[in-house]
């Protein structure tokens, strides 16, 4: 239901129900304040009504508030799901926003004949046994050169696997047992399987206890060989325990978890223990947390977080929750229970100690990155000559084109606000419809399609946009500017210096100024570099993809009996065009649906 004005607190009050749901607290202007969710909304929404509120940042809140909104949901749950969905879509200014980070990494042993050992990243299925999340790649990879170095699982893909005909180096160095060539039986690799899952999942001791076993066995047999193998394995293990803070096996995953607010900044550190090995953490800064306290930062995350990750069974807070309320929704959520609350033995301290000193270093690092940003934005637009509103972030969007001698031309746009860059609102343009290596064709057409909804409101202005390029790209696209009816928008075109050295660049003006060339040293040129060297990293990596595809594709399209499944077979099996190329008359046989004919018609096309 909407409030009408002028806003009465008693009279939304009487009509609310006690039935669980969302809320949404809206200013004079439509804008949305805060959006939050009650076991209770009558109960809830009371609270905020109060004469003497506690905090000053809701008593800010509520003094702007000019309607209310509700949603009745059928529990608390449900209301938790919507509440969240709303703030991000939203971004309300009252609510703490962690970002969507669902970039976690993981363990993943497949489900081969002779299982892979590999890093992955994304939807997890039932496909492979995965481990994790990890807090970082680092300390997946670190993980993955351990498990090597103690089972040597092998860790090349399918097509390479597939088609060896000697050991790789891996093998040489005693990390892999060369499964792809036959050098271990499927019995052995299958219990180097087991006990590097069992690693996995925190049971050192029973792997430590197998692997004792194996070794005595293999002695007893005179197998001194085999014997030292399983002795290093074990030594291996216990260097690692040694090096961890490794508790017991009944806390093989734990999650811990540090918020900390210090001088107007608030960042929350999440510490991952897997399988009972402490792999690091991952701070995280909260949009709209300048005004709230530490516990409303850690609880936020709590929430948001453990909607997109996985639950582990405990997690460790260094500060005491109010209720618990968040306890039972993270057990209701992983449908087992959860353990949250803060240390209690030494180890466990050490956990939360480390994980608050963590978020502390955090703060005064991005402090100083924080600095160095606003000096180098504040000297571009003293030297540029730029306006800034007040209480607006500038906005810089950057240009680059790549091409292979005109062919398959992408533009970039890449957007630089808020003190950093903004990767989701980078866009890729696959230019069309001019002359092969026609950059100023090119450049005319990305500005031309990057702003043509400006004029009608949509979109945001930038502040200032860049072009990766000299007086001609910055003229064409001041002329498709001023066609659009946008001739207002700061343009600056980048050209590189002799030999294209870093310092050297010159600053190309539409408006007419004269060039200008800053010092190397000038923290405007930094910001302006950093920017355009993004442009070109995104503009050559969105072209190669482009490239890579119409290769993949075009090579095999041009031989006849060679349609979308067989094509699919053929790069699956060997993994590109170059291992394809590579591949024998008899090896292409082996693809299913490709007969002799077709094999010796492949390989005379491919070479």
């Amino acid at each position: 239901m909407i409030m009408t004005e002028p806003f009465d607190a008693k009279s939304l009050l009487a009509t609310l129900t006690e039935l669980p749901g969302v809320y949404r607290m809206l200013d004079d202007a439509g804008n949305v304040l805060y959006v939050g969710k009650a076991k209770n909304l009558r109960k809830r929404l009371a609270s905020y009504f109060r004469d003497h509120h506690p905090s000053p940042r809701i008593a800010l809140m509520v003094a702007q508030i000019a309607q209310v909104e509700t949603t009745v949901t059928r529990s608390e749950a449900e209301a938790l799901l919507l509440e969240n969905n709303l703030i991000k879509s939203l971004s309300p200014r009252y609510n703490i926003l962690f970002r969507d980070d669902k970039s976690y990494p993981y363990i993943v042993l497949t489900h081969d004949n002779y299982p892979r050992l590999g890093f992955f990243r994304g939807s997890t299925d039932k496909r492979a046994d995965y481990f994790g999340p990890f807090p970082s790649s680092p300390a997946v990879r670190a993980s993955i050169h351990l498990l090597q170095k103690m089972f040597r699982l092998r860790t090349c893909e399918n097509p390479v696997f597939n088609n060896r005909t000697r050991p790789c180096l891996l093998y040489q160095i005693k990390r892999c047992s060369a499964p792809c060539v036959g050098l271990i039986d499927p019995v052995r690799y299958a219990q180097d399987l087991q006990m590097a899952t069992l690693f996995l999942q925190g049971r050192q001791q029973d792997v430590i206890g197998g692997l004792t076993a194996a070794m005595d066995q293999a002695a007893a047999k005179l197998a001194f060989e085999q014997a030292a193998v399983y002795r290093d394995q074990i030594q291996s293990l216990r260097q690692v325990q040694e090096k961890q803070y490794v508790e017991s096996g009944k806390d093989g995953d734990v999650d811990i978890v540090a918020a900390v607010y210090d001088g107007g900044v608030s960042c929350v550190n999440l510490a991952m223990v897997r399988g009972g090995r402490h792999l690091g953490d991952r701070p995280q800064f909260p949009a709209h947390a300048a005004d709230s306290t530490a516990l409303e930062a850690l609880t936020a995350f709590l929430y948001q977080h453990y909607l997109a990750h996985p639950i582990p069974g405990r997690i460790l807070v260094n500060l005491a929750l109010s209720d618990g309320e968040v306890t039972d929704w993270l057990s209701a959520t992983a449908a087992q229970t959860v353990r949250v609350g803060e240390a209690r033995s030494t180890m466990q301290r050490i956990w939360v100690e480390m994980a608050e000193q963590n978020a502390r270093l955090a703060i005064t690092a991005r402090r100083s990155v924080l600095s160095r940003q606003e000096a180098r934005l504040e000297a571009l637009c003293t030297t540029l000559g730029l306006d800034l509103e007040d209480g607006k972030e500038a906005r810089i969007e950057c240009f680059d084109v790549s091409h292979t001698q005109g062919e398959l031309t992408v533009a970039a746009c890449v957007v630089y606000q808020g003190n950093g860059m903004r990767k989701s609102e980078y866009r890729r343009f696959n230019i069309q419809n001019i002359q092969p290596g026609d950059d100023y064709a090119a450049i005319q057409q990305v500005v031309q399609r990057r702003y043509e909804k400006l004029p009608s409101g949509e979109g945001v202005a930038p502040t200032l946009i860049l072009i990766d390029g000299g007086s001609g790209q910055v003229g064409i696209a001041a002329a498709a500017l001023e066609e659009l009816g946008l001739a207002e928008l700061p343009l600056v075109g980048v050209a590189k210096g002799e030999a294209r050295k870093p310092g050297l660049e010159t600053l190309i003006f539409a408006d007419g100024r004269e060039p200008l060339q800053l010092p190397p040293e000038h923290p405007a040129l930094h910001l302006i570099q950093e920017v355009r060297d993004e442009a070109h990293r995104f503009a050559v990596s969105g072209h190669r993809a482009r490239r890579n595809k119409a290769g993949r594709s075009s090579s095999l399209e041009e031989i006849s009996g060679i349609g979308p499944k067989r094509r699919k077979a053929l790069i699956s099996r060997f993994g590109g065009l170059q291992g394809i190329s590579d591949a024998g008359v008899d090896q292409l046989t082996a693809v299913p649906g490709i007969s002799r004919e077709l094999a010796e018609k492949i390989y005379a096309a491919m070479h």
